[in-house]
């Protein structure tokens, strides 16, 4: 072997980080693990908005105790979904996905927050695009 052909073990993980690809997934899963874990504390603390306000009424009238106590049931949910984005990418972008769905419909129901359901429209996309690529990267044995 020459001084100027060395193969090193790193070579094949430095090609993969820099695959455009990877980099989406690496990015959406950096994202998708952060948001929900940050947004599910705040429902104990309601330091970025009053959460209970983006509950529906009849949501709120089904489910058991007061808004701010269903917003505390749902901070873990989403405390929960960061974490499964974190270890198991292929499950957890799936389980955001169907969280967001859940959220879109409750906020269709308000009027005056169909932005905010536009917007998670468009996150919901980027985790079902998250799921597919974790799908892609752990059948090549890379995440």
């Amino acid at each position: 072997m020459s001084s100027t052909t060395s193969t090193t073990p790193s070579a094949p993980g430095r090609a993969v980080l820099a695959d455009p690809g990877y980099q989406a997934f690496v990015i959406l899963r950096t994202a998708f693990t952060v948001a929900p874990i940050l947004f599910g504390l705040d429902k104990f603390a309601n330091l970025l908005v009053d959460w209970p306000t983006y509950l529906a009424p009849w949501i709120n009238d089904i489910v058991p105790g007061s808004a701010q106590q269903a917003m505390y049931a749902v901070g873990v949910i989403e405390i929960v979904a960061g974490v499964a984005v974190a270890l198991a990418p292929r499950f957890g972008a799936w389980l955001v996905a169907g969280w967001l769905a859940g959220i879109i419909v409750n906020l269709l129901t308000i009027p005056d927050y169909y932005d905010i359901a536009l917007r998670d429209f468009g996150l919901l996309l980027a985790a079902v695009a998250l799921a597919r690529l974790a799908e892609r990267y752990h059948r090549k044995g890379q995440h």
